[in-house]
């Protein structure tokens, strides 16, 4: 897993501790900003994917 998958999991864990606690407080802003940091974590962790398996590809590419 590349640091940018890493840190694109953590900003899920983040948004989704910050979605409970605006459901917990009935704070409906802070429960909204907890999902759309989860959905820039997922992107984030994605972008990563795509960046570590074109890495991987030009690798093995270079090998043969």
């Amino acid at each position: 897993m590349s640091r940018e998958e890493t840190k694109g999991k953590a900003k899920q864990v983040s948004g989704k501790i910050h979605e409970d606690e605006g459901k917990t407080t009935g704070d409906t802003r802070e429960e909204l900003k907890g999902k759309l940091k989860q959905i820039e974590g997922k992107i984030q962790e994605g972008a990563g994917k795509i960046r570590r398996k074109i890495k991987e590809e030009d690798q093995r590419a270079d090998r043969a």
